[in-house]
């Protein structure tokens, strides 16, 4: 889910100006947590896209973790879900966060095999929805 895509030009800025507060722990909605907003560029273009969250509270240990990514469609299968949560990683690590959930559909496939191949262990299934944990960060 992108949710800047279709934005106006106006709309980006102030959905940049919301994000850079969300960072810094500034203005959060209810059961919100700060979180950092972090983007793949290549060759001048955006693939991707990824959000840590700098801890968890307990909604996101239930769903959601501490990261989220995504890829562009046209830009999928060439390796860059891999790079953007090995990168994401390394920004956890300076956060000092030293270990990851994430989680995601089970039949996410292409996403479960992402975090597996940056070190991501299952801890369990429930409901349809897998954990993931990045350990020794």
């Amino acid at each position: 889910h992108n949710s800047a895509k279709g934005l106006t030009f106006s709309e980006f800025k102030r959905y940049l100006k919301t994000n850079k507060w969300m960072s810094e722990g500034k203005e959060l909605k209810e059961g919100y947590v700060p979180q950092t907003i972090y983007w793949l560029w290549v060759d001048d273009k955006p693939v991707g896209m990824a959000k840590l969250r700098h801890y968890l509270n307990d909604a996101l240990r239930e769903k959601g973790g501490h990261a989220a990514y995504a890829v562009r469609k046209s830009e999928r299968n060439k390796g860059y879900g891999k790079l953007i949560l090995k990168k994401l990683i390394k920004k956890a690590k300076e956060k000092g966060i030293k270990e990851l959930l994430l989680t995601v559909d089970e039949d996410n496939i292409p996403s479960r095999k992402v975090i597996e191949a940056n070190g991501g262990e299952l801890d369990k299934i429930n409901n349809g929805e897998c954990y993931y944990w990045i350990k020794n960060i």
